[in-house]
């Protein structure tokens, strides 16, 4: 079994960062791409960034483009999110989520596309 363990939310004023780390752990598998997705209370759980884990090709919501950063550390397993200019409306629990399916970019976007998710952590902006 594939476990992700999530790290590094907390409590920021807006326009503070925040980085989140997320390492898989558990039975080798081979990684097609992880992905930050979050949810709000009472909303859906949304798409954040993802990244493919052999080109690095990266996709970003556009509500956080040239805010948010992902990136990856292959040796490790572990991919992380960088978070600038934060706003209360980013307010959510971020969860961390890996597929070793071959993907297209917009099924990324969606988490149907995703095998294995972490157990979430919280990020809160006030204002």
């Amino acid at each position: 079994q594939v476990q992700l363990i999530e790290s590094g939310g907390g409590l920021v004023q807006a326009g503070g960062s925040l980085r989140l780390s997320c390492a898989a752990s558990g039975r080798a598998v081979s990684t097609y791409a992880m992905g930050w997705f979050r949810q709000a209370p009472g909303k859906e759980r949304e798409f954040v960034a993802t990244i493919t884990w052999s080109y690095g090709n990266i996709y970003y919501a556009d509500s956080v483009k040239g805010r948010f950063s992902i990136s990856r550390d292959n040796p490790k397993n572990t991919v992380y999110l960088q978070m600038n200019s934060l706003k209360p409306e980013d307010t959510a629990v971020y969860y961390c989520a890996a597929t070793s399916r071959t993907t297209s970019r917009v099924s990324l976007q969606g988490a149907v596309a995703y095998d294995y998710w972490g157990q979430g952590t919280q990020v809160t902006v006030s204002s």
